[in-house]
C-alpha cells in the first residue's frame, strides 16, 4: 500500500510522483521513540519535554533528506533529465530514493554526477543554516539546542560528507562509479 501525491503544482507542470511507503509511519514512532529514550537517559531531561525532542528530532531527520532530494531535484531539472519522483519510506522507513524514467536514455556521466552532487550540496546549505542556528542559540544546552545539533552532524555527515563514502546505494557510490568511467 502506498499514497501518492503530485507536485505537479510546485514543479511548473512537471508532475513529480511522490511514493509514501508504509514503513515511513513505524519509523517515525520509532526515531520519535529512540530520541526521546537518549533525552531521559543520557541528556536527564523529564519524559515530557524528551518526548517533545524526540518529535522535533524526528521531524527534522525527514526534514533534512526532504532538503537533500530538493537538491536532487533542482540539479536532476538543470541537466535536462529531471527526477519523476521520489519514494518516501525505503529501507525500513528511514530513507528517500530518487526516482528516475524507466525509458531513460544512457546519460553520459557529467549528468550522472551533476545529478548526484545537488542533494549534498542542499545538504551542505542546510548544515551551514543550522549551524549559523545553533551559534545564535549559544550555550543554552535545552532539548533545542540538541534537537538542532543533531540536526546539524546528521546533515553534515549523513547527507553532506557520504559524498566520500562510495556505496553502491549512495551519492558517493554514483560519483565514484561515473568519475572512474570519466
Amino acid at each position: 500500500m502506498h499514497s501518492h501525491a503530485s507536485l505537479a503544482h510546485l514543479t511548473k507542470g512537471a508532475a513529480v510522483k511522490i511514493v509514501i511507503k508504509p514503513a515511513l509511519y513505524v519509523a517515525f514512532v520509532l526515531l520519535t521513540v529512540v530520541f526521546a529514550a537518549i533525552g531521559v537517559f543520557a541528556l536527564n531531561f523529564d519524559v515530557g519535554t524528551a518526548l517533545i525532542g524526540g518529535v522535533a528530532a524526528a521531524l527534522l531527520h525527514y526534514v533534512g533528506l526532504t532538503i537533500h532530494h530538493i537538491g536532487h531535484y533542482v540539479a536532476a531539472r538543470m541537466t535536462g533529465y529531471p527526477m519523476s519522483g521520489v519514494r518516501v519510506g525505503t529501507l525500513g522507513g528511514l530513507l528517500m530514493q530518487d526516482l528516475y524514467p524507466r525509458d531513460e536514455p544512457p546519460l553520459p556521466a557529467r549528468t550522472h554526477i551533476q545529478r548526484a552532487l545537488g542533494g549534498p550540496l542542499a545538504s551542505l546549505l542546510t548544515t551551514i543554516v543550522g549551524a549559523l542556528l545553533l551559534a545564535a542559540l549559544g550555550d543554552n544546552r535545552g532539548w533545542m539546542w540538541y534537537v538542532l545539533l543533531f540536526f546539524v552532524l546528521e546533515n553534515l555527515l549523513a547527507y553532506t560528507l557520504q559524498i566520500f563514502v562510495p556505496l553502491s546505494f549512495n551519492d558517493g557510490g554514483t560519483l565514484w562509479r561515473y568519475l572512474r568511467a570519466r
